[in-house]
């Protein structure tokens, strides 16, 4: 078994993935805010809440023809130990493939997939502060080869009601695989994330500023050939180019208290994804709408990735405690 890498490539991708709207609209990457979302959580343990409890979401996303992306999580809580629970899975379906062998014989079709299934706990400490824990299992199957894993991410959330200030940290993936594709073992998606988000007093705006893989300060992917043969270098970059892939800036409006308008910048898809000599639209940016009711909430996000390429995701998330709480 192979554990959790520092930098470099790694198996697993896919769990980087925003799994619901709320987190496609904001960037991909998001561990400080609060909201009356239990989506958020599934990506920080310790933003799952009391208030939760009875709250389920579901959420389907788009990326190309064939891409399926599925989400489903729900929570509750144990009154006698104070601890609140939440079981969810994330299902990644990538279309039909053909499989060839070695020759390039066509030997017929197969349906490449990734699925992880995760239960979180999380409790609150003293006024401010609440941490959690999620337990995953991991699972890929591409036709022939297949591997799994466990893994299990740490996080830590602030929320100080009075200055309306949030603050997140989550350590992720921290595991090792059980089952690995052809033999040869594969590090995990490791990644550390701080994050902090500030909400107005006199407006109902919040932005938020988000860091990912803390662990590693240059991230920037180097494909030394690719990078020679066309732009002349090796890939280089300046200390503030390394320094701000790591963030995604993030902002979010309430009208009403119904609508949540959401807009973000993520600098690290913008840098890797951006074709050189040739106008690459918004990619790196992400925006987001949602529908905020009593025993419901709707919401939209768009993600696009290339001029051409985008995700979209829709999500419900309900309240089953609704009607006892009215």
């Amino acid at each position: 078994m192979v554990s959790q890498t520092l930098g470099g490539q790694s198996a697993f991708q896919f769990v980087k993935l925003p799994n619901c709207p709320q987190l496609t609209a904001l960037g991909g990457v998001h561990v400080s805010a609060i909201s009356s979302d239990i989506g958020p959580s599934f990506q920080n343990p310790s933003l799952l809440r009391k208030e939760m409890s009875g709250r389920m979401t579901a959420s389907f996303g788009m990326f190309q023809d064939g891409f399926k992306d599925l989400h489903a999580l729900a929570g509750w809580r144990y009154e006698p130990w104070g601890t609140n629970f939440s079981l969810g899975t994330h299902y990644i379906s990538y279309g039909q493939a053909m499989q060839t062998d070695a020759s390039g014989n066509i030997l017929g079709e197969f349906s490449p997939r990734d699925m992880v299934i995760q239960l979180t706990a999380s409790r609150k400490y003293l006024e401010h502060w609440h941490y959690g824990v999620s337990v995953k299992y991991i699972s890929s199957l591409y036709g022939m080869y297949r591997s799994s894993a466990i893994a299990m991410d740490v996080g830590i959330n602030y929320f100080d009601s009075a200055s309306l200030l949030q603050l997140g940290f989550v350590a992720k993936n921290m595991g090792a695989q059980l089952h690995t594709y052809a033999g040869q073992g594969e590090d995990m998606p490791f990644d550390l994330q701080l994050g902090i988000t500030k909400r107005l007093k006199m407006l109902p705006v919040q932005f938020s500023i988000t860091a990912q893989r803390l662990h590693q300060f240059d991230i920037q992917y180097r494909d030394t050939l690719f990078n020679v043969d066309n732009y002349g270098n090796a890939g280089k970059s300046t200390f503030t180019g390394k320094l701000f892939r790591h963030f995604i800036f993030a902002v979010q409006g309430y009208v009403a208290g119904r609508v949540e308008l959401t807009l973000a910048y993520n600098v690290l898809r913008k840098q890797e994804l951006s074709i050189g000599n040739t106008a690459n639209g918004s990619t790196g940016f992400s925006y987001g709408i949602g529908v905020l009711l009593d025993r419901f909430q709707l919401r939209f996000a768009r993600a696009p990735y290339q001029r051409q390429f985008a995700m979209n995701q829709l999500g419900i998330s309900l309240d089953l405690n609704a009607k006892r709480k009215n």
